[in-house]
Parts: C-alpha cells; structure tokens; sequence
C-alpha cells in the first residue's frame, strides 16, 4: 500500500492522503473516476469491493466518504470527494466501476440531493416520488405528509450526462420498455421476507428484468442517531437485521470504544463473542426453515425451530428478551450471564451435530431440492465482489469475506474456526455454505464455553459520553455479511453522523442480476437463498 500511496502522489498531484492503518485520499471531483479506476486495477492496490458510500452534509460543503477493501491485499482505504455548490450539488458516479456504486450513490442522493454524473439510475432508492426534500440535509425542514397515492415509485428514472464543454444534460428514461408485461411480487408476498416489491418485467414465464423497491418501512435510524447521545444509539441495532442483534450491537461498541479509547475486559469479550455465534447458529435455523417452506418442504421449519428456540431460551434467561436484547453496552454487556449459561450452552452443542445431520439427510440430498436449487441463481466470484454480496452469499461464490478473520475484532483471531467457502455460486451453495456455518460457530463456543474468564461483565464508562474530533470506521461479520459503523463526532455527546452499511442492502441490489433469464418460480428459490432481511436495507 505504501508503495501505491507514492504512485497516487505522483499521477493525482492534487491528492492529499492522511493516515497510514487506514489511509484517507482526498480528490477533486473531476479526477475522482480516473482515480476509482486506479485503486480497482492497479496490482499493488487492486480495491475490488466498494464497503459503502456515506454521504455527508458539512454545512459548507456536501460530499461522500467512499470506503474501499481489497479482495486481493486485505487493506482498506477511503476517499474523500467534496462539493461546494449546495443549489446543485453533483460529483462524478462510480457506477461503472463498481456495480454496487449504482445503488449506494441512488441511497445518498435520496437523502442528500448530490447528484452523480453518469450513474444510468438516478431516482430516490428509498422515499416516495413526491417527498420534499432531502432529510439527512443539515438544513432539512420540510413537511411530509403521508402520501395517499398508491404508487410509491416511478415507471422514469434519469442518467445525467456530462457533455464535452463541462455542461451537464438530464436524460429521461423508461425503466422498463413500453412492450413490457410487468407483474408485481410483494410487497404482502410472504416469499419477499417482509414488504419488499419486486416489479418484474416477464416474457411468458422468463425474468426479463427486476425493479427493487424497498421503501415500505423506513424508520429514519441514521437521522435519529443524529439527536441521540452515544448510549441512546444502540437499542436500534436490534431493529435492523433483528437476527444479527448481538452482533449489531458488538459492531457499534466496537466503533464508539475504538473512538473513545475504552478498553473492555476480557470476560466481557468471550461473552460477546459467545452470542454472536450463539445467534448465528439461530439465524441460519431460521434461515433453513424458512427457505424449505418457500420451497414448499414445510416439515423442514418445526425441524429448525427447535434448535432456535433452544437458543432464545439461552438468550432469554441472559438478556430478559428473545428478540431484541439489547445487551451489549459500550464498556462490556449490561448483565452478567445467567447461572444456567455453560450447561445451557453445552447442551445445545451435544444435540447441534445429530440436528444439522438430520437436516441434511431430510433436505439436502432431497432430489426435489437439487432440481429446484442447483445450478439456480449462478453468482460468479467477481460479481459478488462487485455487487459487494459478501456473508454466506459471497462465500458460496468463492470469495474468503468474513471479517472475522479479514478484519479480525475482539478475541475472533484466537480462536480455532474454518471459513466455509464454496465455488459453485448457486442457491444450494449458498444453502450449504449456512449449513456448515453452524458447525464452525459451534467449534467456537465449544472453545470458550469451560474458558469464561472471571472478571467484570462491564467496564466504568464515563456518565456522559463525548468521542473526541475525528471519524471511524468499523467493520464486523453479521449472520448475513459484513456489517460497517461510520461514526463522525463534533466533540459533543451526539454523533455529527451515524452511516449503517448493512450487508442485505447489495443482497436485494443483486437479484436483478442474477434473475434475468430464469424462470419467474426461480425467484422465490433465489430471492431466499441470498437471506436478506428487510429492515437491514430500510433504515
């Protein structure tokens, strides 16, 4: 990398780079693509997989924070693009670059009107068609009634081209062809796991192209971080992918304790790292019941739920909650763990291996499961990093994505675990990649079960919490993928910005890709396979 920072000061003599772990690049706008393409190709950096883009509102200046990872190299880097117009404020798109981008970049004009040259799908991503304004705007004070109009989004979307003189032109299109038969799946679609819409434009039964909308149930979580002291933020981890709620949680105090040089102890950690795969091993149950029954294998999910319910009954004497538990607190967990934990925990893991076998023996070698998930939904390597799929999708894909061992966080590098990949890429990849997950959370708690160290459960944290000047990034391993916390502080109790990077944001974005040409009952099969929960998109 820092061989690569030389050739950055030498070909962008306008950059300024700050940082050595984790560097920061700052570019005018109009060398930002020549840039993007640079830090993609060039061997010493190769930054395949855009983590996030997080749009920000500096009060005198508007831009975005793109954070970059290598697939390659395992670093990480970011980059700095700003803009002063705050009429008519646009940067340069790196759609082209990154098949994610197209998404993240909709996700930022949505909430902060930047408009992204070239990006071919410049619409809100979220919010309806006739909201006013853009709330993440500093000065944002727009009314909003609730919309009585059906339609929530638009059949236009616009690309807006740069032409040779500097000048901008906004181009019209269709986002779907006007000979299109174009039927709806979802929002009530039991099969769309919760209120997600899929316009699809079929050809008999054949999968021509699908439209995501996934702006039913937005609840405004980064905004209302924006008002909320540091400790007030964390219960709202568990409302986005309620099945990663542990480790939702761990990922945020990460961020805020990295920030304000809280060191935790060690008995705090083995028990974080204890319900992360604690819930894992839950979601990937759930994960299995569900996705059988999409199937149309019911049985599969009483088979699941029992395992699942023997773990919320873990949960439930620790934490008072099956759900939501907000247990992790910055400085360790709120409680210490109940005296039935270690026997609790051992018995599950005696009866774990007869269950995922007997999960196999019902399921995977069915040859009505085979016919309906090999081979379904391919997702090449290269794709998935692109469309940054990362979690047991990606890993299924070949890509090694888990950051708990890219980016290894609290006790993770200690312990004995494989990282389960696969190289076929399809539905029953993906199915079997969670399968063997279980096992490998399994070995973990088996690990550190009989080796809870004594000690406090929880840190002194100062009673009113401020994180000095600065900004941080965090990245942790979700049940669905990698889950990313930016936090930029003023100095006061309240974070300046909060930005969420869920890992089931690109996992719904991809499913145009991998659907086209297969048939309409695919989608079901796929949609499921990729395991994306719903409000993790709409935060």
């Amino acid at each position: 990398m820092a061989n690569f920072q030389d050739k950055i000061a030498k070909l962008f003599p306008q950059a300024t780079i700050e940082g050595d772990n984790m560097p920061m690049i700052s570019i005018p706008d109009n060398q930002w693509h020549d840039l993007a393409l640079a830090l993609r190709d060039d061997e010493d950096c190769r930054m395949d997989y855009l983590v996030t883009i997080v749009g920000m509102d500096w009060k005198d200046s508007f831009g975005c924070i793109y954070y970059l990872m290598s697939s390659v190299h395992n670093t990480l880097v970011s980059v700095k693009v700003t803009t002063t117009d705050r009429e008519r404020p646009m940067l340069h798109s790196i759609a082209d670059v990154w098949k994610v981008g197209c998404l993240y970049e909709r996700e930022v004009y949505d909430f902060f009107g930047i408009v992204f040259i070239g990006n071919p799908d410049m619409r809100r991503l979220f919010l309806s068609i006739d909201w006013k304004g853009f709330p993440f705007r500093k000065d944002y004070n727009e009314e909003n009634p609730v919309s009585i109009e059906n339609e929530r989004q638009s059949d236009l979307t616009y690309n807006y081209v740069e032409l040779p003189d500097g000048t901008v032109e906004k181009k019209e299109i269709e986002v779907f062809h006007p000979g299109d038969f174009v039927v709806n799946i979802g929002p009530q679609h039991p099969a769309t796991h919760g209120v997600l819409r899929f316009r699809t434009a079929v050809d008999g039964e054949e999968i021509k192209k699908i439209d995501v909308y996934m702006g039913y149930i937005h609840r405004g979580v980064e905004k209302l971080c924006e008002s909320l002291t540091y400790p007030q933020t964390l219960h709202f981890m568990d409302r986005l992918d309620y099945f990663s709620a542990h480790n939702y949680h761990h990922g945020l105090c990460i961020a805020i304790e990295k920030a304000a040089g809280i060191e935790i102890s060690r008995r705090a950690q083995v028990i974080r790292v204890m319900m992360d795969e604690l819930s894992r091993i839950a979601s990937h149950c759930l994960f299995i019941g569900t996705y059988c029954m999409d199937l149309g294998a019911t049985t599969m999910l009483f088979y699941t739920l029992r395992v699942r319910e023997q773990i919320l009954d873990i949960m439930e004497k620790t934490c008072g909650a099956r759900m939501t538990f907000n247990y992790d607190c910055i400085g360790g967990v709120m409680q210490d763990l109940d005296p039935d934990f270690q026997k609790d925990v051992k018995a599950l893991l005696a009866v774990l291996p007869a269950n995922i076998k007997e999960y196999n023996k019902i399921f995977t070698g069915n040859v009505i499961a085979k016919n309906r998930m090999e081979g379904v939904g391919y997702l090449s390597r290269e794709d998935a990093i692109s469309y940054g799929v990362t979690g047991p999708s990606g890993r299924a894909s070949g890509w090694a994505c888990d950051m708990r061992k890219l980016q290894p966080y609290s006790i993770y590098s200690e312990l004995d675990f494989d990282e389960i990949t696969a190289t076929e890429g399809d539905s029953m990849a993906r199915f079997k990649v969670r399968m063997k997950e279980m096992e490998e959370s399994a070995k973990i708690l088996s690990q550190l079960v009989d080796n809870i160290p004594e000690g406090e459960y929880c840190v002194k944290v100062p009673k009113v919490l401020k994180l000095p000047v600065g900004r941080w990034f965090t990245l942790v391993e979700g049940c669905r993928g990698a889950f990313g916390i930016y936090i930029e502080s003023d100095g006061s109790t309240k974070p300046y910005r909060l930005k969420i990077a869920p890992p089931c944001l690109p996992l719904a974005g991809v499913v145009d890709h991998i659907t086209r040409g297969t048939k309409i009952a695919d989608l079901i099969t796929i949609g499921g396979s990729l395991d994306y929960i719903v409000p993790d998109m709409d935060r």
